[in-house]
């Protein structure tokens, strides 16, 4: 007689969305004209914002994400424990700076090197330039990202928020976008020129993942509308006054600060750090002026930082 076999469980089908905002272990996604809420699978949490994920019905605004599409980039910082995801997807990082009150060049260092190794195009935007008081030393510092080859823009979100918004405006269409600055540089502002509605939907993704009064303290996606068919994504980050990449090898490192790249390969020993070997090119380059000694000293500060995570 034969024997029936029991009946195949049929799954679910999986749908795709992209993460819009992430709190712990929860997640808002939003599918197509849906907004949902939605937990991974397990403990382990490794998603991001900006993520494309495949996820499950649980119930009418509810889902369970089921896995991540390969990314394209990934952004993240590190310390000597742990590492925070900033964003995926990524294809540009806008630094925001300010002529008061004074900007971190070791803060904006470390996210042009954290672009470089994650292949982001890094722009700069110095905000406040009506602060003419401060504007020469203010410019005076940007000059040396833009003579590496990062591009600068000024803007002035008060005296000026019309010119301000169509600069940032050609910058973000059709891009994928995170903002990132220390506080009071004026990102906020800048986000909110860009997306008139930026601060009511951060209360309402706030109040979808339960986090209600620290709207600050997460990172969220606003899509804009489509130019040309296609869409633009701004990620707003919270402000941070540090920023470690403690992942990075020494090999990787180096290779993120483009104006050692001529370099690379010249020195006498294979295996040289670029510290106080002799036959470095790149200390040979540091001395004729063509590496700035700020530069060099984060490098070495780097490395320094890795080695105490990677062990080497």
């Amino acid at each position: 007689m034969a024997k029936h076999s029991a009946p195949q469980k049929k799954m679910a089908a999986t749908e795709q969305a992209t993460v819009i905002a992430a709190h712990g272990r929860h997640y808002l996604v939003q599918a197509k004209e849906l907004k949902l809420h939605c937990v991974t699978r397990g403990k382990k949490s490794d998603v991001a914002v900006g993520d494309r994920v495949e996820y499950q019905l649980t119930s009418a605004n509810q889902g369970v994400i089921e896995g991540i599409v390969p990314r394209s980039s990934l952004l993240y910082r590190s310390d000597q424990y742990k590492s925070k995801m900033l964003a995926a997807n990524l294809t540009q990082l806008i630094i925001v700076v300010a002529t008061e009150p004074s900007f971190s060049d070791d803060l904006v260092s470390r996210a042009l090197v954290a672009s470089e190794s994650s292949g982001i195009q890094a722009h700069i935007v110095l905000n406040k330039i009506d602060v003419t008081a401060s504007l020469s030393k203010a410019r005076e510092r940007v000059a040396l990202y833009a003579r590496l080859g990062y591009p600068v823009h000024e803007v002035s979100v008060t005296a000026a928020p019309e010119a301000t918004r169509t600069t940032m405006l050609s910058l973000v269409q059709g891009q994928s976008t995170i903002l990132i600055g220390q506080s009071g540089m004026g990102k906020s502002s800048l986000i909110n020129l860009l997306i008139p509605d930026a601060e009511i939907a951060t209360r309402e993704i706030s109040a979808a993942l339960d986090t209600g009064k620290h709207t600050t303290t997460f990172t969220r996606l606003f899509q804009m509308e489509d130019y040309g068919g296609n869409p633009s994504y701004v990620i707003d980050s919270p402000g941070f006054q540090e920023f470690g990449l403690h992942h990075l090898s020494e090999g990787m490192l180096e290779r993120a600060f483009p104006e050692f790249l001529p370099h690379l390969g010249g020195c006498k020993f294979y295996n040289c750090h670029h510290h106080t070997e002799p036959g470095c090119t790149i200390l040979a380059a540091l001395d004729r002026g063509e590496i700035a000694g700020m530069r060099h000293d984060l490098f070495k500060q780097l490395v320094h930082e890795a080695a105490q995570t990677i062990g080497y």
